[in-house]
């Protein structure tokens, strides 16, 4: 889907690598530029395959003009360091578009290339805190937990910094000139809380947590223990389907109004209690064919096994396939591995996939 697209990532954590690499996997050439001396993070394999790495001391005058070879003959640039970092390496922004006018230049960070925190430490449960995502995640009458790093790192930073990249390159196809993408975390998660802002505004939703719908406060909205101590998964939010509920846990459909919340703390007992009574896997054998939206929570191992999964090729060993899918599929990203910075250019020197897109580009 994207051959000819050439992309140099400044080797980080996080965000960055996984952006560079679903652009990998959907054809892109990324080369990753990684410190000389160093080697890659524990476990981190997964994350960094599919690109070319070249090992560069960027803080030395050969590194940096190497770096900038790269980007000479490239279509973008993704780095995720604290603001100025790059322009201290003489890498920023403003040196790269004079060397490559039509260059799409992407900055990822938590907090955003400008604002008081730009230069602060942050984590993934950092941005989440004060965009109002976490406070709204989590038990009322416990702290907000920790929802992994998808949210922030992934949700909020990769997937925008894909986005926005794309956007910028056809962009710049057509008009021969680059431009430079603030991708803040903070900025992503925010956007992506956009219908909850809506709900508040409609007066739909009251901001504090498990008192809504989608956060817990419905009880046929929520997660349940099961007699072995695994849990399911209920998401009976339409009338049709909480009808089905009903029907799988053999309470009578006239007990309970769905849209009474006089009677969501009684409903909810009483979901529990049936709940109790029986395994995981006994009821998600009972609600499998039925639209009461009930599914087991699987771990991520079982996940891997789970036949919806298996059968449409969810997770190759030991790791998720590409997504989305296309028709006809695309090829995924090659191998990769170490290389030379000229094996690179050589490559990008000499690739018919470029010259076509550029003939028709005009650029």
């Amino acid at each position: 889907m994207l051959s000819g697209l050439r992309l140099v990532e400044f080797d980080g954590m996080g965000p960055t690598p996984f952006a560079a690499r679903l652009l990998a996997d959907l054809g892109a050439d990324v080369v990753r530029v990684a410190r000389t001396g160093t080697t890659d993070r524990v476990a981190a394999a997964e994350m960094l395959a599919g690109r070319d790495v070249v090992r560069f001391d960027l803080k030395a005058g050969n590194g940096q003009a190497a770096a900038l070879g790269l980007i000479a003959q490239s279509d973008g640039v993704i780095e995720g360091f604290r603001p100025g970092v790059m322009e201290r390496l003489g890498l920023g922004p403003d040196v790269c578009l004079r060397s490559n006018p039509a260059l799409v230049y992407v900055r990822v960070t938590g907090w955003g290339q400008y604002g008081p925190l730009a230069q602060r430490a942050g984590h993934d449960l950092n941005y989440l805190a004060i965009t109002g995502a976490l406070n709204a995640i989590g038990p009322a009458d416990r702290p907000p937990p920790p929802p992994l790093n998808l949210l922030g790192d992934y949700g909020g930073g990769s997937a925008f910094a894909v986005i926005g990249l794309l956007a910028a390159v056809l962009k710049a196809r057509e008009t021969g000139v680059g431009r430079v993408i603030d991708v803040a975390m903070i900025d992503g998660v925010a956007a992506l809380s956009t219908a909850i802002h809506g709900l508040v505004n409609a007066g739909r939703w009251q901001d504090e947590r498990e008192a809504n719908t989608l956060d817990g406060g419905a009880p046929f909205y929520r997660c349940y223990g099961c007699s072995d101590g695994k849990f399911v998964a209920v998401g009976a939010l339409e009338p049709q389907f909480f009808s089905q509920l009903l029907e799988g846990l053999d309470i009578e459909p006239a007990r309970f109004n769905q849209r009474d919340r006089s009677q969501w703390a009684e409903m909810a007992a009483a979901f529990a209690t049936r709940f109790a009574s029986r395994t995981r896997d006994q009821w998600a054998a009972i609600f499998e064919a039925s639209d009461a939206c009930v599914t087991p929570v699987l771990s991520f191992a079982e996940a891997k096994r789970h036949p919806h999964n298996v059968a449409r090729g969810t997770y190759r060993t030991p790791l998720p396939a590409t997504a989305p899918r296309f028709s006809p599929a695309v090829a995924g990203a090659a191998a990769g591995g170490e290389t030379d910075v000229e094996v690179v250019l050589a490559r990008w020197t000499a690739s018919p996939e470029r010259d076509v897109v550029h003939a028709r580009t005009g650029s």
